[in-house]
């Protein structure tokens, strides 16, 4: 979620502030931050993106034949 960690980023706060912001702790920020998302739910991943003020768009689509 490289998206997530550019916002928090933008922030300018240390990861124990940003974790603070979003409700989570400091570890697991550290986890997001640095990519290790297979750590996360979809469900976890899509509100901590709603969260930092991303638009979220979700497509199920039909295999190409």
């Amino acid at each position: 979620m490289i998206a997530i960690r550019d916002v928090v980023d933008d922030w300018k706060l240390t990861q124990a502030e940003a974790a603070k912001r979003l409700g989570v702790t400091q570890p697991r920020m550290n986890d997001l931050l640095r990519g290790r998302i297979d750590k996360f739910s979809l469900d976890a991943l899509m509100l901590l993106a709603t969260a930092v003020g991303l638009t979220v768009e979700w497509r199920v689509v039909k295999p190409a034949a």
